[in-house]
């Protein structure tokens, strides 16, 4: 039941051996079987928490342009060690998370033009902070890309 259990999430999506841990756990496996299977998965290159993070690192980085913060946060919300976390955060460069928060910011300001430049202002910084851009980049960001609009040069500091 328990190797059912877990190769059937696996079918679904990419799991670390702490969420199929949790969901043989909602299913009342006993703590030594779940163990003990994924142990054996584990062996088998099924479940690989390292491979795991990796892989959710590119993947959320690339199509919801999530900073390193957002992405240790959501690596720790699915179960993976800081260590492992790390050695995966250690793709995201800061030029590669600069490109990226640039790329959010495109959509944004687009949609936000004509509004009121405060308010403009703090809906762009926001949409950089929900994807857990630190303050400084995202303000700076956003003012480069509304420098940009009006005068066709960025700001040089």
């Amino acid at each position: 039941m328990a190797r059912a259990i877990a190769l059937r999430q696996l079918t679904m999506a990419p799991r670390s051996r702490a969420q199929l841990a949790d969901k043989m756990s909602a299913k009342d496996v006993p703590e030594a079987v779940a163990g003990a299977v994924l142990d054996r998965l584990e062996e088998v290159g099924l479940v690989d928490d390292a491979a795991f993070a990796g892989a959710l690192v590119r993947t959320r980085q690339r199509t919801r342009g999530l900073a390193r913060r957002a992405l240790a946060q959501e690596l720790r919300t699915k179960g993976v060690d800081d260590e492992t976390a790390e050695q995966a955060l250690v793709e995201v460069t800061d030029a590669s998370e600069e490109a990226a928060a640039r790329e959010v910011l495109r959509r944004p300001l687009a949609a936000t033009r004509g509004m009121d430049p405060v308010r403009r202002q703090r809906r762009l910084t926001g949409a950089l902070a929900r994807r857990g851009y630190a303050p400084g980049l995202a303000f700076r960001l956003v003012r480069e890309a509304l420098d940009l609009e009006v005068t066709g040069d960025p700001v040089d500091d």
